[in-house]
């Protein structure tokens, strides 16, 4: 398992990390398998979208914020549960397959770290197995 390391600049953000998990992958030396990306924060995701044209990250934002506000009335005191909600929304974790040493992705698809708790220095956790 591979470590990376992630400084996050803005409240909420979509970080592309395509590069850095493939290189791991690499790294690896393993041909055909699975790749686990998870992030280990309850105010942050890992999600698969489209890289193409990034009105697409700027409208998932939106609609997340349309959904769940930042200064909306919550129970949970310590400021930052819209953060926690939206992580919720879209998860921790995403698994991939390899093919040829290479990570299996669509034509418009990235991976991304979605940051909710901004800025912070977060670590994204890869793991690569063999198999089929």
């Amino acid at each position: 398992m591979k470590q990376l390391l992630i400084k996050t600049e803005q409240h909420c953000q979509f970080i592309n990390i395509d590069r850095q998990v493939q290189q791991v992958v690499r790294e690896a030396n393993i041909v055909s398998g699975v790749c686990y990306v998870f992030a280990p924060h309850t105010t942050a995701a890992v999600t698969i979208n489209e890289n193409a044209d990034p009105d697409v990250v700027r409208d998932i934002i939106r609609v997340l914020e349309k959904l769940v506000p930042w200064g909306a009335d919550y129970a949970h005191t310590e400021g930052n549960a819209a953060a926690h909600a939206k992580a919720a929304i879209l998860g921790p974790s995403e698994t991939l397959l390899v093919q040829e040493g290479r990570l299996v992705l669509g034509s418009w698809q990235s991976i991304y770290f979605c940051e909710f708790d901004g800025p912070r220095s977060r670590r994204i956790l890869v793991d690569v197995r063999a198999g089929g």
